[in-house]
């Protein structure tokens, strides 16, 4: 995969996760995995079309999810992972994929994103590439988001 491709999903994460109020994240691991994304406990997949073909996931244990969820709901605690917390994290991903498509924009491609599909279970195998993908660890304030990205350009 095309390192360009990668870069503005990093730099959406390390420019929008501050402006939520969390502090500078920073890349912990980056590997190669194959077709599936094994599921932390909560994982968002969010799709392009146009210029670029593919899928990125937010990845994330229970406990990360509420952590960020707390954070941008202004603090308030968040005890189960329920209908708001997961409407904040959906959100939060949004956001991240707008971005990277911004960024995306800029080195001349036409992007368009899918709605964010928000799914629940440790284990869960959700199938993103036909073949190899990028995932790149994100450490935030001590909570892994695992961005797991399989785009290409068509």
């Amino acid at each position: 995969m095309d390192a360009k491709l990668v870069n503005p999903f990093v730099e959406a994460f390390e420019s929008v996760m501050p402006q939520m109020g969390f502090p500078a994240p920073t890349r912990a691991k980056l590997y190669v995995q194959q077709k599936h994304a094994q599921g932390k406990g909560v994982s968002v997949i969010v799709g392009f079309t146009k210029q670029l073909r593919g899928n990125v996931v937010y990845n994330m244990s229970e406990d990360t999810a509420k952590f960020i969820a707390s954070q941008m709901m202004m603090g308030m605690p968040v005890a189960e992972f329920d209908a708001m917390a997961q409407s904040a994290i959906s959100e939060m991903s949004n956001m991240l994929t707008a971005n990277a498509a911004t960024n995306l924009t800029g080195l001349g491609l036409d992007v368009d994103i899918s709605t964010p599909s928000l799914s629940i279970g440790e284990g869960l195998q959700v199938k993103i590439s036909d073949a190899q993908f990028l995932t790149v660890d994100m450490d935030l304030a001590g909570h892994l988001v695992e961005l797991d990205i399989a785009v290409e350009q068509v």
